[in-house]
């Protein structure tokens, strides 16, 4: 996945605010990374890079909630059943938040409910739509799973502990006193500091921390299933589809991981070529074969042709010239076509005339529609001849060469 992801400041519609980003073009390796005003962030170098926006933890606030039945994510009043359940648990009034929801919603089950400012995530989506990096996704920062993990964040002087587990994201000063907090975890919980606060984490926690730069965690931020752009943040359809076969394309490209897919759809293509060609000079082989078989059937029936340059027009000119002098009868000749003629199936009626001019013999009165001529047709056909009705006249052709 080639992205440009870019963290919310606390303030976007600043003119001065500066965006944390990180540019990657797998989704797994961090390109660059630094911070900067919207304006000035990096511009997507390929096709198919999508902007993905992370809300920070502080932003966000959980919520556990049980769908009425037949609520759907395409329900239109699903904001509204939203603000009613969460009227009770929520600080700020819920016109002034936004609500986003998990990739898969069932009713009657607990679902996870993300909520945050709504006029600060507008004025995020503006002041990056106005630098023309509009957002695909917007992703939050830490989401609820199921093992539960500790990370430590920030600078010594403001460190921030977070916990992300089945209980939802908690957000606390990362001081000893507020471990009473946190709910009982066990011995094993994964714990991950940024190097800042590495020190302080291991002293306040007890226990040795993975070491973890912000930039990596907001590369596994964007590979998370959830999409905050929900509601009237909500992308189209048809432009998010558009975007995800853009970035999947463009990944299938450049993208590292598929080096080796794309090395082995070369191979391919070139083994199809060589095979191509190796059966088209197969085929050549074949046909020069038969070419010289041809001019030694020619010249070994007719000694006295040298040169073969028509085979098959040059044996026809032979047998007709044959044929003329000995006397034989060729089926193109009048008496073989009056013969074939009188076997097939004629009306009982005279023929009102018979002409004969180049092979074609010409016979009008014995079929005057088509029903009449079709039996005639079909016992010519079988010996080679073509027949056609013309009014009353009944014309005979041979098929092929003579």
């Amino acid at each position: 996945m080639s992205a440009l992801i870019v963290l919310l400041p606390p303030d976007p519609g600043s003119a001065s605010a500066e965006y944390q980003y990180v540019v990657t073009t797998d989704g797994v390796a961090a390109d660059s990374h630094g911070s900067a005003q919207a304006a000035l962030l990096p511009l997507p170098r390929r096709g198919g890079t999508e902007v993905v926006a992370v809300v920070p933890a502080a932003k966000l606030s959980w919520h556990r909630v049980v769908l009425p039945k037949g609520s759907t994510a395409a329900s239109p009043r699903l904001r509204s059943v939203l603000e009613g359940l969460l009227e009770d648990q929520l600080l700020d009034e819920p016109e002034a938040l936004h609500f986003a929801l998990p990739p898969q919603v069932r009713a009657s089950v607990p679902v996870w409910v993300a909520t945050c400012d709504r006029a600060w995530l507008r004025d995020g989506m503006q002041a990056l739509d106005a630098a023309q990096r509009p957002v695909a996704r917007i992703v939050p920062e830490f989401a609820p799973q199921g093992e539960p993990v500790l990370y430590a964040l920030g600078e010594p002087q403001q460190p921030v502990l977070v916990l992300a587990g089945s209980e939802g994201v908690i957000t606390l000063p990362l001081t000893a006193q507020a471990l009473s907090l946190l709910p009982s975890l066990p011995e094993s919980t994964r714990c991950v500091a940024e190097p800042a606060v590495a020190a302080l984490a291991e002293q306040v926690l007890r226990h040795r921390p993975e070491l973890q730069q912000a930039p990596q965690r907001w590369l596994q931020a964007a590979q998370s299933d959830w999409d905050l752009a929900q509601f009237e943040f909500s992308r189209s359809g048809r432009a998010r589809a558009m975007k995800k076969i853009g970035t999947a394309w463009a990944d299938l490209l450049a993208a590292p991981q598929w080096r080796a897919a794309r090395w082995g759809a070369v191979l391919l293509v070139a083994l199809n070529l060589l095979g191509l060609n190796a059966w088209a000079w197969r085929e050549r082989a074949a046909l020069d074969d038969k070419r010289v078989a041809m001019r030694q059937i020619l010249t070994g029936t007719f000694p006295h042709v040298k040169v073969a340059v028509d085979p098959p027009v040059q044996m026809a000119k032979e047998v007709a010239a044959l044929r003329q002098t000995t006397g034989a009868v060729s089926s193109r000749d009048l008496e073989a076509m009056l013969g074939a003629l009188s076997s097939a199936p004629l009306p009982q009626r005279p023929a009102a005339a018979i002409e004969y001019a180049s092979g074609e013999l010409r016979v009008r009165g014995i079929a005057s529609n088509q029903d009449e001529a079709e039996p005639i047709m079909s016992a010519l056909a079988g010996q080679g001849y073509n027949v056609a009705l013309q009014g009353e006249m009944l014309i005979v052709t041979k098929g092929g060469t003579p």
